[in-house]
């Protein structure tokens, strides 16, 4: 059974560096398990959608809740699936240093990324258009 997890969380280190380490990390490891999805980072604040077998995708999510480099973990949105949306990424990133703030604005009362602050409906729409606008790098 495949599902799709959406959360947030905050970073507790936000160099280059270490969200460097935690894409390579996903990149690495998430294959053999069957993992796919993409993350968004800005400001502080992950946004990521992880797709798979159910088990491998809690198992994942409890790995990043007890993860030190992430604070704040917030489940968004969690649903069974029939196919993946994010299925040609093993961990796709957005770069919302370079990203038209006018798409952050379509989804939040702010040009920034909040997802603390919209449902998790509204964060998943926002991955999604963020894919359809090709601004994923990472593609496996």
């Amino acid at each position: 059974m495949l599902v799709r997890l959406l959360y947030a969380s905050r970073a507790v280190d936000t160099g280059p560096e270490a969200i460097e380490s935690i894409l390579s990390h996903s990149r690495e490891n998430n294959p053999a398990s069957g993992i796919t999805g993409i993350l968004c980072y800005g400001a502080g604040i992950f946004l990521q959608a992880i797709e798979g077998g159910r088990m491998q995708v809690s198992e994942l999510f409890g790995l990043i809740q007890k993860d030190p480099r992430h604070k704040d973990v917030a489940l968004l949105h969690y649903e069974e699936i029939f196919e993946r949306r994010f299925g040609g990424w093993s961990m796709g990133q957005v770069n919302l240093s370079k990203l038209n703030h006018s798409i952050l604005l379509k989804y939040s009362e702010k040009p920034e990324l909040d997802p603390y602050a919209v449902s998790g409906k509204v964060s998943l729409a926002l991955l999604e258009d963020l894919m359809a606008t090709a601004a994923i790098c990472g593609r496996v």
